[in-house]
C-alpha cells in the first residue's frame, strides 16, 4: 500500500439469516457478488457502488438442505458452484438461480469447492477426509486420499509456466497443507509447519506463493515451485480466511479479532479493520469468516458472523 492508500468501509449488504461463510467475484461480471451462508442459501448481489446502498440482492439460490460452506464463480460469472454440509455440491446457472448439476458422492460435509479456469474440472474437499475431482456433468473422476482429518479448504493454484497443468492446494485439520497434480491425480508435496488445524489456504495471483493459516494464528508463506516455507506472518488470533490482493503485494486475513491487511514487500501490517459493533460485549463481537477481492483489486468484501457482508474500498488520501 503506498502510504496514501487506505481501506474505507463503504457499505453493508444484508440479506442472509446466518453466518456469511463464503464470497466470490469474477472478472467476467464485475458488478456481481456471490455469497453463501449457514442459512442454506446463496445470494447473488448486483453491486451499484451507491453510497446509500452499495449492492442489492438479485436472486436467492435454494436447494441445499444444510449449511452452504463454500462457493465460487466461473471466470465469466455465468455459473456458481457451492458445497454444503448436506454432503453435495451444486452447480447453478447464475442468471436463473436454477441448479444445473448436483454432485453426489461425499460421505461427509463438503467444506470447500473450486473450479479450474477452463471450467472443465470441479474440486471438492470434505469432512470425510477426501478430495474429489469431478467432471462438469457430475461424474467423479478421482478421489484423492492423503489427509488424516477434515479437509477444510481446496483451491486451484495458477501455474505460471504451464497453462494446462492443474495444481490443487488443500488444507486440513491434520495440520497439513498439500499440493496435488490433478493431471495425474497424485500428491505433489506436503507442507509441514503448522501446529494446529489449518482453516484456509490460497495461492497468489501468479501462483508463485501459497499462504496458509488457521487455529495457531500463524500465516505461513510457501514458495510453491520449491515447495518450501519462506516466512511467517503473525495474525495473533485464529485465521478463518485468506485472500491475496489481485494487483498489490497484500495478503488479507480474516481473524477472530479483525481483518488484518499485510504488505508482503516490505513485510508489515498495514491495517487492522475493525468496524464498530453496537450492542455486543467485546468477547461476543462478530468477526469475519470469509473474504474476497473484486477482480480490479479496489474492493474487499468480508462476510461476518452477524450475517452481514461488509464492503471496503481502497481510497487514496492526499
Amino acid at each position: 500500500m503506498s502510504s496514501n492508500e487506505v481501506l474505507v468501509l463503504r457499505g453493508t449488504l444484508e440479506g442472509h439469516n446466518g453466518w456469511v461463510t463464503s464470497l466470490a467475484t469474477s472478472a467476467g461480471q464485475p458488478n456481481l457478488l456471490l455469497s453463501a451462508s449457514r442459512d442454506k442459501t446463496l445470494i447473488s448481489w448486483k453491486l451499484t457502488g451507491d453510497d446509500q446502498k452499495f449492492g442489492v440482492p438479485v436472486r436467492s439460490f435454494k436447494g441445499h438442505s444444510h449449511i452452504v460452506q463454500d462457493c465460487t464463480l466461473t471466470e465469466n460469472g455465468a455459473y456458481a458452484l457451492s458445497g454444503s454440509w448436506d454432503k453435495t455440491l451444486r452447480l447453478w446457472d447464475v442468471a436463473t438461480g436454477e441448479t444445473f448439476q448436483t454432485f453426489v458422492g461425499h460421505k461427509g460435509d463438503v467444506m470447500s469447492v473450486a473450479i479450474d479456469k477452463k471450467a472443465s474440472m470441479i474440486i471438492s474437499g470434505s469432512r470425510d477426509k477426501s478430495i474429489k475431482a469431478w467432471s462438469i456433468k457430475g461424474d467423479c473422476l478421482a478421489t484423492l486420499i492423503g489427509h488424516n482429518d477434515w479437509v477444510s479448504q481446496v483451491r486451484i493454484a495458477p501455474s505460471a509456466e504451464d497453462s494446462d497443468k492443474v495444481t490443487v492446494i488443500s488444507a486440513g485439520n491434520d495440520k497439513m497443507v498439500k499440493s496435488w497434480n490433478l493431471n495425474q491425480f497424485k500428491i505433489e508435496a506436503d507442507f509441514i509447519g503448522h501446529n494446529s488445524n489449518v482453516n484456509t489456504v490460497t495461492a497468489s495471483p501468479d501462483g508463485s506463493l501459497i499462504a496458509s493459516a488457521g487455529k495457531d494464528g500463524e500465516i505461513m508463506l510457501w514458495n510453491s515451485a520449491a515447495k518450501v516455507p519462506m516466512y511467517t506472518l503473525s495474525a495473533g488470533d485464529e485465521v478463518f480466511a485468506l485472500s491475496f490482493s489481485p494487483n498489490r503485494y497484500w495478503l488479507c486475513a480474516a481473524t477472530a479479532s479483525g481483518i488484518k491487511i499485510f504488505s508482503l514487500d516490505p513485510q508489515c501490517l498495514l491495517e487492522d479493520l475493525k468496524p464498530e459493533f453496537a450492542g455486543y460485549t467485546k468477547s461476543a463481537e462478530p468477526h469475519a469468516v470469509s473474504l474476497t477481492w473484486s477482480s480490479d483489486g479496489q474492493t474487499l468484501f468480508a462476510g461476518y458472523t452477524d450475517n452481514v457482508i461488509r464492503v471496503w474500498q481502497v481510497m487514496t488520501t492526499n
